[in-house]
């Protein structure tokens, strides 16, 4: 699903490849292991360097051939740190949910629209029926107390059973996920693309496929 997922992703590095020969990607927010659905034979042949952005918290692996990391809040400005003209696309897959409140998306964002250069975002859709951290259906719809209890009493998908009421409500807050409406102004100089999971939208890519003319 991820590979077909990042099949326009892919046309946006062979673009930049077939232009400068090389293309260069921040990746807010990823890890190496996601990026092992691309073969190095690809990396290899379109001249793709990767950096992953992450919090100054975050385990990092050492970095490869084709990876490298750094470490920086991305709902701070990032440019403060980055040079824009380093980069030729942003990608960041299923990390704004994670950022925290509205306030703090709305500049996680701001970091990617603001960028001289193309970018690919992907989010969980709030309306589709089964939450994807605790893989449970309507999980994410109860009000935040029930939520908090079930963390308490069970075992959620991805999320181990709290130990304790404050853990509880961490683990709840650790996800807040966006209907299209909210992403859709967030990234309003992208086309919003629904990802289907039979008739029902799963998620929403943002892409931005033009590359501006960088200075």
């Amino acid at each position: 699903m991820r590979i077909n997922r990042i099949k326009p992703f892919l046309k946006m590095i062979e673009t930049v490849f077939k232009n400068k020969g090389a293309c260069s990607i921040l990746d807010i927010g990823g890890t190496t292991e996601y990026w092992k659905i691309l073969e190095d034979n690809y990396l290899r042949k379109f001249n793709v360097k990767i950096t992953l952005l992450n919090l100054p918290s975050t385990k990092i692996v050492k970095d490869t051939k084709f990876i490298k990391h750094i470490s920086t809040d991305a709902t701070n400005s990032i440019w403060k740190k980055l040079n824009h003209n380093k980069f030729d696309l942003i990608h960041s897959n299923s990390v704004i949910e994670h950022v925290g409140e509205l306030d703090k998306m709305r500049k996680f964002a701001l970091n990617i629209t603001s960028f001289r250069g193309g970018y690919y975002v992907q989010t969980p859709n709030y309306w589709f029926p089964i939450e994807p951290h605790s893989m449970t259906v309507f999980f994410h719809w109860l009000p935040v107390p029930v939520r908090v209890f079930l963390v308490k009493k069970f075992q959620l998908g991805h999320w181990k059973k709290a130990r304790t009421s404050f853990e509880a409500n961490e683990i709840v807050n650790s996800a807040r996920l966006l209907d299209k409406a909210q992403f859709s102004r967030m990234f309003f100089d992208a086309e919003i693309i629904p990802e289907k999971f039979f008739f029902l939208t799963k998620s929403y890519v943002a892409i931005r496929y033009s590359i501006e003319k960088k200075v």
